[in-house]
């Protein structure tokens, strides 16, 4: 039986029916693996890119050769993670191991809290400011508070402190900390260039060589400047950002989606053909080994 196409306001109408401030979660769901799920993925690839122009946390990560040296491997573990936490829910079992793994990672190092702070800032922030450049729509009062709900749950299950209590002062607390905070550093440069020379690689190979100019024209000039990129020029970004436009307004005369998005069968995940356990995901380091000999085979 061929089922009929959903109405484009379908989800939207399905969001007005849950509360933010209980139901967070399931909003986030539909936000971000139904209604946005190729802008979301985008957005929270780049909060995260943006992440390494803060020395400390690019130094650190070039440090681990993990960016470097397993670039894939990194980024899949990253957006599995992340996603096993999305998808089963933070309170199940398999999200709390998710974010058990997380945590075990992080406290491998020396990482400052307002560190954390500002990642889970970048999360909070930049897939509303790209959904509200790029999408075909904008988030509603609704889906925004429920992000803010999302991740101050997240945040206190990774035991970060000071957060702040609505959308705004998460937008202010960023913008604080990239302007006093954003720097050159070596280390960040070769995270960043290590990075953007994966995000090349999964688009098809004759477009490849204008990818990396089209990444770059989406970036702010404090965030180029960070790595030490040069600017592109006025043209690249129009014909970046009016791409984007156009792909915007085709979505909005499409119907809704009726799947859920499936980032684990995603083209750009390669680390793990056979599947994954997420207890076995992401670094082990030598700080740890009592946590690397006990995963499952």
């Amino acid at each position: 039986m061929r089922l009929r196409p959903l109405p484009r306001d379908h989800w939207q109408r399905e969001v007005e029916r849950l509360d933010p401030e209980t139901q967070y979660e399931q909003i986030m769901r539909i936000v971000a693996k139904r209604e946005f799920p190729w802008d979301f993925q985008q957005a929270l690839s780049f909060a995260l890119f943006r992440t390494y122009a803060v020395p400390t946390i690019g130094r650190l990560l070039a440090a681990t050769d993990q960016f470097e040296g397993h670039t894939q491997k990194r980024h899949d573990d990253t957006v599995l993670v992340l996603d096993t936490v999305l998808s089963e829910g933070m309170e199940s079992r398999p999200g709390r191991s998710a974010v058990r793994r997380m945590n075990q990672m992080h406290g491998s190092y020396d990482i400052s809290n307002e560190d954390m702070l500002y990642v889970l800032c970048a999360f909070v922030v930049m897939p509303v400011r790209w959904v509200e450049q790029h999408g075909y729509r904008p988030l509603s009062e609704r889906e925004v508070l429920a992000d803010v709900r999302y991740y101050q749950r997240l945040g206190r299950l990774m035991n970060i402190t000071g957060m702040p209590e609505d959308y705004a002062g998460f937008e202010r607390l960023l913008d604080q900390i990239e302007a006093r905070r954003f720097a050159y550093d070596p280390g960040g440069r070769a995270v960043a260039d290590s990075t953007l020379g994966l995000f090349v690689e999964f688009y098809p190979r004759p477009v490849r060589p204008f990818m990396g100019l089209f990444s770059k024209a989406l970036m702010d000039d404090h965030l180029l400047r960070a790595f030490g990129y040069s600017v592109p020029p006025r043209w690249v970004r129009e014909a970046a950002h009016r791409s984007l436009e156009l792909r915007g307004r085709l979505l909005s005369r499409l119907p809704s989606r009726r799947k859920e998005f499936d980032v684990a069968a995603s083209r750009r995940i390669r680390s793990y053909p056979g599947g994954f356990l997420v207890e076995r995901l992401g670094t082990f380091p030598e700080t740890m080994p009592e946590l690397a000999e006990d995963q499952p085979a």
